[in-house]
């Protein structure tokens, strides 16, 4: 059975955590799906690219694309609903934001430097630090973040903030960025509010806590199935998260699949919560 859906795919994600033998007996007898084979992934590569696209996500997922530094994959970003002002003017300029590349990568096709978005106003009169200072409304503080692009720039914001501190929405918009230096983070407030201010805008540790926490667990797996299409590096990190539940909860039960194939498309919780639910229901 080919099954092209999104909890079909999510339910593939979860099947590629078991030992291939198993995972290959259960698909036949519960109809989950076969895994994609490199022809349909070579033909389906751009269809997946546009669907992906058009999904929200948190916008750390965006990041760990972004950590990639291939322009390819930084031209779907530049593509994507969730990408922000900050990320594609970041991809427009070529910056990179891996830790093992340090020069400009190269702009992605189809996108020149009159595809960047407008310099705020605020920017051009005050400059960068003088543009967050002056924001005075979440609106404008997360205008002129959006100007904080290049890793110099979150070094001159760390030190201005360590000087004289920012103002509350200045450190607000900068804090739900999800390329925000962590020690930068922590020096803008540990407040239970403000981490979950930061929680809410979808800023992650991980991969292993996108997989673990996040939800709907369907529209989370998902978007991990994309993984080694679009954040190769990072995917392992939620497989390893996921892989010893599945093992303890699922195994090898055929009648416990079964339950999950029922209840993926509806289950609210998290992937935790749904593999925990099904392999108990079983």
């Amino acid at each position: 059975m080919r099954d092209n859906s999104t909890s079909g795919a999510a339910a593939g994600f979860l099947l590629g955590l078991i030992a291939p033998e198993d995972a290959a007996r259960i698909r036949r007898r519960t109809g989950l799906p076969e895994p994609a084979t490199a022809a349909e992934l070579t033909a389906g590569h751009s269809t997946a690219l546009w669907s992906w696209t058009r999904t929200p996500v948190s916008v750390s997922v965006l990041l760990w694309v972004l950590e990639e530094d291939d322009p390819d994959l930084n031209l779907w970003v530049w593509r994507h609903v969730s990408a922000d002002n900050a990320m594609r003017r970041a991809i427009v300029r070529g910056v990179p934001f891996g830790t093992a590349r340090t020069g400009p990568l190269p702009v992605p096709a189809n996108l020149t430097p009159q595809d960047e978005p407008p310099v705020p106003e605020s920017y051009t009169r005050l400059g960068l630090l003088g543009a967050l200072r002056e924001g005075t409304s979440m609106r404008a503080a997360r205008t002129a973040a959006s100007m904080v692009v290049e890793r110099s720039d979150w070094r001159a914001v760390t030190e201005a903030d360590g000087d004289r501190p920012l103002p509350g929405y200045a450190r607000w918009a900068l804090a739900i960025r999800p390329d925000c230096p962590p020690a930068l983070r922590a020096q803008f407030g540990t407040h239970r509010r403000f981490a979950h201010r930061v929680e809410q805008a979808g800023v992650l540790d991980g991969p292993a806590e996108y997989a673990t926490s996040w939800g709907p667990a369907s529209h989370v797996l998902n978007v991990l199935s994309t993984g080694r299409l679009l954040f190769p590096a990072r995917v392992g990190e939620a497989e390893d998260a996921l892989r010893p539940l599945v093992r303890d909860h699922l195994g090898d039960r055929e009648d416990a699949w079964a339950v999950l194939a029922q209840l993926i498309d509806t289950f609210h919780g998290n992937a935790v919560e749904l593999v925990v639910t099904a392999g108990a229901i079983a």
